[in-house]
C-alpha cells in the first residue's frame, strides 16, 4: 500500500514520531486504529439510538402532546 502526504503533513508526522520515540510506521498504525476504533464506536452509537427511538417511538409521541 503506498499512502501519499503533503510534505507539511510528512514533516508534521516525523517530528510527531520522534517526539514521542516512535517510528512513523508506529505513529500511522495507532493513528488508523484510533481513527478505525472511533467510526466503529459512532457507527454503534448510531445503531443504538435508532434502535432506542423505534423501541420508544410510542412513548416519545405521547410525550410530545
Amino acid at each position: 500500500m503506498t499512502l501519499r502526504l503533503s510534505e507539511e503533513q510528512t514533516k508534521a508526522l516525523r517530528r510527531r514520531a520522534e517526539k514521542e520515540g516512535r517510528s512513523v510506521q508506529q505513529v500511522v498504525d495507532a493513528a488508523v486504529e484510533e481513527y478505525l476504533a472511533r467510526r466503529d464506536a459512532d457507527e454503534e452509537v448510531h445503531r443504538l439510538g435508532v434502535a432506542a427511538v423505534d423501541r420508544w417511538q410510542g412513548v416519545l409521541d405521547r410525550l410530545g402532546d
